[in-house]
């Protein structure tokens, strides 16, 4: 495949060739005029003809060009430039034109369903913000360059929801829902590759759908409840332990009481009761002995 790349072609501004054709159109008025009383075929007639004929001719070549326009110019099957100056301007009259907009474009996925890293069926849609940066790249490069950017747009975002869960409770393991900013940096880089070829440049890459399929919508739901309880639990205990740890040295450090090993596994069983369950604890008062 020849990879072709943009080029500028010739091109004059339009008004001077306008007023070329104006000073050539007075001339064969003119040379007209003056062959009223003559009769056959003579030089001033014949200058006349080719000058008409190169005035009738300069028209196909003009052509304006709008804000964030390009104009890709072929001759003969061969590309010979492109122009994105707005304006009005004038080319090689036999050249033919092909117009691309360099705008930007808003292209919005199909919603995809897809396994995820751990085998989970998920819908996963996104918006590519895209616009052309090379005209001659996006019109001979590739066939339909807008049906390009969507079937290699749906193609990389298919490929990184393999690649990532979900959703992950451990910290150093990054997951679909919980890093979205990361994964779309990513998603835009593979789409940026995969598109380089024709002209595209992404600017931005959003996620606008995720969410696991209906068949096991229900159930993943019950599995995040589960393990964010687990990990709630999990963040309990620990500050219960941390807390019942900080009391024995406290008191031991103060001197306030004195406990044997039986005495302290006592304390540490009732502190942990009244630290992680879920329902009010009902103190008991001992009105005897430490040991009664």
């Amino acid at each position: 495949m020849i990879n072709i790349q943009e080029k500028k072609v010739f091109q004059l501004t339009g008004w001077i060739m306008v007023l070329i054709d104006l000073i050539l159109g007075a001339i064969v008025l003119s040379l007209v005029l003056r062959l009223q009383d003559v009769r056959g075929l003579s030089a001033p007639l014949i200058v006349a003809i080719i000058l008409a004929a190169f005035i009738g001719l300069s028209f196909p070549g003009y052509y304006l060009i709008h804000p964030n326009e390009s104009k890709v110019f072929t001759f003969l099957g061969k590309y010979v430039g492109s122009d994105r100056a707005p304006g009005f301007h004038w080319t090689n009259p036999f050249v033919m034109k092909k117009k691309i907009t360099l705008r930007i474009v808003n292209f919005n996925s199909q919603t995809i369903k897809v396994n995820d890293s751990t085998g989970n069926p998920i819908e996963i849609a996104a918006v590519i913000v895209w616009h052309v940066v090379d005209s001659a790249k996006a019109l001979f490069n590739v066939e339909n360059y807008e049906h390009f950017v969507a079937i290699q747009s749906e193609t990389a975002i298919r490929q990184l929801a393999s690649h990532y869960p979900y959703d992950s409770h451990e910290k150093e393991q990054e997951s679909l829902r919980a890093n979205q900013e990361s994964i779309a940096a990513k998603l835009r880089e593979q789409v940026q590759e995969r598109l380089e070829v024709s002209g595209v440049n992404v600017v931005e890459t959003r996620l606008s759908h995720l969410a696991y399929a209906p068949e096991i919508a229900q159930l993943m739901l019950r599995r995040q409840q589960a393990q964010a309880i687990i990990a709630a639990r999990r963040q309990i205990v620990d500050g219960a332990v941390g807390m019942v740890e900080m009391a024995l040295q406290s008191l031991e450090s103060q001197g306030v009481v004195k406990l044997d090993e039986e005495k302290k596994a006592a304390m540490v069983n009732n502190l942990l009761v009244a630290l992680v369950s879920e329902t009010e604890a009902q103190p008991i008062i001992n009105t005897g002995t430490l040991y009664a």
